[in-house]
């Protein structure tokens, strides 16, 4: 009776945890939002576009990450005509999750920008561009 239990239990106990397993293997982590704007303000991203003009002075990248079981880091990669500018790693701690990061643009720095959104294993989960246009154009 003993080992019927012991092996009832055990059997219990292994579809629990691949349950647990599948769960978090079908989690997958997106950035169902992105969007380039001039601050955030309570979490909101406030003057979202995708064109600025080159006296702006810094441009913020808000990112809203689902599908995290567990904390994680992501990284929002900046590049200025291909050229990686900048690579800022972000805490994700939770399912939603809403972070951002921002770079400060000279007034040389006109013409196209990206921003990858990237996992620590380098898969590239969204990559968005923006153009820093001049005043005088």
């Amino acid at each position: 009776m003993i080992q019927r239990l012991w092996i009832v239990l055990s059997l219990l106990l292994l579809i629990v945890l691949f349950s647990n397993l599948s769960a978090q293997m079908d989690a997958v982590i997106e950035v169902p939002e992105m969007v380039f704007c001039t601050g955030v303000d309570d979490r909101v991203p406030v003057g979202a576009d995708t064109m600025f003009l080159n006296t702006v002075e810094q441009v913020y990248c808000f990112t809203k990450i689902t599908g995290v079981s567990e904390t994680t880091t992501i990284s929002h990669v900046w590049y200025y005509n291909d050229n990686e500018m900048a690579r800022v790693g972000l805490t994700v701690s939770g399912d939603p999750w809403r972070t951002w990061s921002s770079k400060r643009i000279t007034e040389e720095w006109g013409g196209a920008w990206r921003v990858d959104v990237v996992l620590e294993t380098g898969e590239i989960l969204k990559s968005m561009e923006f153009t820093i246009q001049s005043t005088s154009e």
